[in-house]
């Protein structure tokens, strides 16, 4: 996430890095770097300009004034000022309707009809609400079937009318069915659609004057840079929607949209996409944002995630086994399905603070899961449970049912004798826990 551009960023405040004191030539300087990787990330000429011109303000002003290093201080006000260009403070949707009903719109090819089932999955999971998805893409046969398996994959119900082409009708009787049986949220995703097509801006319109919704959400992918920036503004001028999405962010994001697009239509980023997976939502922190960037780390929200995967009864479970020397593959294999629930291993490392330095360079695969999972399959109960019975003839047949080497059998041993002996030394709860095995599991491949 930000790669390029955290690097970018980070080599141009080292700059006042080993300065005794702040000057008007090392602040310019600085702020010159700082504009250069804002402008390659793609973020509006404009807003970068300002951007370094409010940091170089208050770098001079702030000088006088604190005890902090020349580069402690620049880095500081770097993050103020971009978690204050992305919004300051996390905006909530607004879900005080009965049913609360948000409308869904954006680009072709932006991720709605995902998104929409990831929100739907959040809120049902998280908010304890009971969702209602309603396809109203009349154009493509195929996005009513997506929707659909989406909907079957999280249990929550689709309404759609494959005979109806017209979306401000079918919107209409989904939200009467969620009155009807009981629905408190009403997701209604509709057809990707171009700014410059006004047939098709003037039936998102329709639909937004037919429905009324609480919220308004206006999808963005966020590989698209300051393009993204310029429709979500043709959209707003319309739609005038109350919040935006950022899709794609586990990809090679450049960062422009995130950072642009609340200065250009002065509207919240409310949510962010990270993966594939239908839990990989995220409610968006500007200040969690802007430490990610400039390459800090995100532990709050790594915690988080930690605390909603993990079982506390399973956990206590673990610890009496640990403590007894009885912690097998078995335990292992779960503790490792856990970690998968939370999210891609690059996302989840980038959470670390100094990680996404450390490990830059390396492929981090979530595959490398997927042959651990094979190994300790192709063991039978009892050296799952035993793993001191593995001897040389158990590891070649372990090796030729996983479709692995023996030497790969060998270091999956290794480090999982590490991690017995860490978790065993390990205290506190489990977002500690969790961060302390995957630093021990980064070398499994």
């Amino acid at each position: 996430m930000f790669d390029n551009l955290s690097d970018k960023l980070d080599k141009a405040l080292h700059v006042l890095k080993g300065h005794g004191q702040i000057t008007e030539i090392n602040v310019a300087e600085t702020t010159k770097e700082v504009r250069r990787a804002l402008l390659d990330a793609d973020v509006n000429f404009k807003i970068a300009k300002e951007f370094t011109n409010r940091v170089k303000e208050k770098a001079l002003g702030q000088n006088v004034l604190t005890t902090l290093q020349p580069g402690q201080l620049m880095v500081k006000i770097v993050k103020d000022e971009l978690t204050q260009l992305m919004g300051g403070e996390s905006e909530g949707i607004n879900l005080s309707g009965n049913p609360s009903v948000i409308l869904m719109t954006g680009l072709q090819g932006s991720g709605k009809t995902t998104f929409s089932g990831k929100l739907a999955n959040f809120l049902k999971t998280k908010k304890s609400k009971k969702p209602l998805l309603v396809a109203c893409d009349v154009y493509r046969p195929a996005a009513i079937d997506q929707l659909h398996v989406v909907g079957d994959q999280i249990g929550v119900p689709v309404y759609s009318d494959r005979e109806n082409n017209d979306p401000v009708a079918i919107a209409q009787a989904g939200i009467a069915k969620a009155k009807a049986e009981g629905y408190n949220v009403v997701i209604i995703d509709t057809a990707g659609r171009l700014a410059v097509d006004e047939k098709m801006m003037a039936e998102i319109s329709d639909i937004h004057k037919g429905i009324q919704p609480q919220e308004t959400l206006f999808v963005v992918d966020s590989m698209t840079g300051q393009d993204a920036v310029n429709t979500a503004k043709a959209f707003n001028d319309i739609l005038n929607f109350d919040g935006v999405i950022l899709t794609k962010l586990d990809g090679d994001t450049r960062g422009g949209a995130a950072i642009s697009i609340k200065s250009v239509v002065d509207k919240p980023i409310k949510f962010i996409g990270t993966g594939e997976k239908m839990e990989a939502i995220d409610v968006f922190y500007p200040s969690r944002m802007a430490d990610r960037i400039l390459g800090m780390g995100d532990v709050i929200s790594l915690v988080e995630r930690a605390q909603e995967q993990f079982d506390e009864e399973e956990a206590r479970k673990i610890q009496k086994k640990i403590a007894k020397n009885k912690f097998g593959f078995d335990d292992f294999l779960s503790q490792i399905q856990q970690i998968k629930k939370m999210g891609n291993m690059k996302d989840l490392m980038g959470m670390i603070p100094g990680a996404g330095k450390a490990l830059k360079g390396l492929d981090i695969d979530d595959d490398a899961f997927k042959h651990i999972e094979a190994i300790i399959y192709s063991m039978t109960p009892e050296e799952r449970s035993t793993p001191s019975k593995l001897d040389a003839s158990r590891k070649k047949r372990i090796a030729k049912g996983a479709g692995r080497e023996v030497q790969e059998i060998n270091q999956l041993l290794k480090q999982f004798d590490q991690m017995s002996k860490m978790m065993k030394m390990m205290q506190g709860g489990g977002g500690k826990k969790m961060m302390q095995m995957m630093g021990a599991m980064k070398g499994m491949k």
